[in-house]
């Protein structure tokens, strides 16, 4: 049997403006995606957790194992658990696709390869979404830490890796990046979950047509861009207040675009008195929020008296690894 992990993600800052050509930052958390894979020994066929295998049901998973076939050809028994909430915004389709990735290389006899792990997890992720995937997700999943996703190369950041792919005849390309943030220990990321399922495509269409008839809303874009570059500024420096500060006026600004939800402000409420900063992660529509708090508890139990199902989580989680067998 050989098993790997890799972590959930969120985003402290620039969604939506992303897709205009203004700079994502996400960060790996420590909530993970587990993958366990032994030989199949009673079936002649591939099974997922304890069923037989479905590759239309599951069509990520049937591209990364077509890409990364066990040498012997023998098929296999992938079993999945984590601890990311699905369907939440938090990356675990992202997570389960490296943490698949990384089992198979294991199985393989080979070493872990972060960046064959970002790449073909992000293509299987896009193959299951007609094309639609971004590779943030995918790339702090394998590599961890704090991942920028930009439409340029980003001078005052460490580079990664450009990626390219066609999707409906035009070629696109992201440039990713990372950089050292200095964390203070007594702060901590608080996860609230609405337990509502945002359409991610419904809030994209949602600003492209909001900028189509109003064009001068871009400015709002553009905000969210600056506000981007000073988090990550402030991360840089270890000024907890000031990213605090740009996570709230992000979600402001967010909130003006029509993305938000009734459930996504009210817990955004019940956080913000104990936190320094709140704000949406991801599409909205529903989905979660995060605060960054130095008092946690206090944080996790506003949000759950106002219904909403939270979790105290850690930045900079480790990216893909191996898990040893006990």
């Amino acid at each position: 049997m050989v098993k790997a992990s890799a972590p959930g993600k969120c985003i402290l800052f620039g969604e939506h403006a992303v897709v205009y050509g203004q700079p994502a930052l996400a960060c790996s958390i420590n909530q993970r995606m587990i993958i366990e894979i032994e030989k199949e020994e009673t079936f002649d066929s591939w099974r997922l957790d304890g069923r037989t295998f479905n590759p239309r049901k599951h069509p990520h998973v049937e591209y990364i194992r077509k890409h990364l076939p066990p040498l012997d050809g023998r098929p296999l028994h992938i079993r999945i658990r984590g601890t990311i909430p699905k369907a939440s915004g938090l990356g675990s389709s992202a997570a389960l696709s490296v943490a698949l990735c990384g089992a198979l290389q294991q199985l393989r006899g080979e070493p872990i390869d972060l960046l064959q792990a970002s790449t073909l997890s992000h293509r299987a992720e896009a193959k299951a979404q007609s094309g639609r995937a971004s590779p943030v997700d995918t790339a702090a999943s394998s590599y961890g830490g704090f991942v920028v996703l930009s439409d340029h190369v980003e001078e005052s950041l460490d580079f990664i890796e450009t990626r390219t792919m066609e999707v409906n005849g035009q070629q696109l390309e992201w440039h990713l990046h990372t950089f050292n943030a200095n964390i203070p220990e007594d702060v901590a990321l608080v996860v609230g979950n609405t337990g509502v399922h945002g359409s991610t495509s419904a809030m994209v269409k949602h600003v492209a047509n909001l900028i189509k008839d109003n064009p001068v809303r871009q400015v709002e874009l553009e905000t969210i861009g600056a506000i981007t570059r000073r988090g990550i500024q402030s991360l840089k420096e270890g000024n907890m207040e000031a990213v605090g500060q740009a996570m709230t006026e992000n979600h402001m600004v967010l909130r003006s675009l029509g993305v938000s939800s009734p459930e996504l402000e009210r817990l955004i409420r019940a956080a913000a008195p104990s936190s320094l900063g709140v704000k949406m992660t991801g599409a909205g529509g529903g989905g979660c929020m995060i605060a960054l708090t130095r008092n946690p508890e206090q944080t996790v139990g506003a949000i759950e008296m106002e219904g909403g199902r939270a979790f105290i989580s850690e930045f900079n989680e480790e990216g893909l690894r191996f898990e040893h067998i006990s």
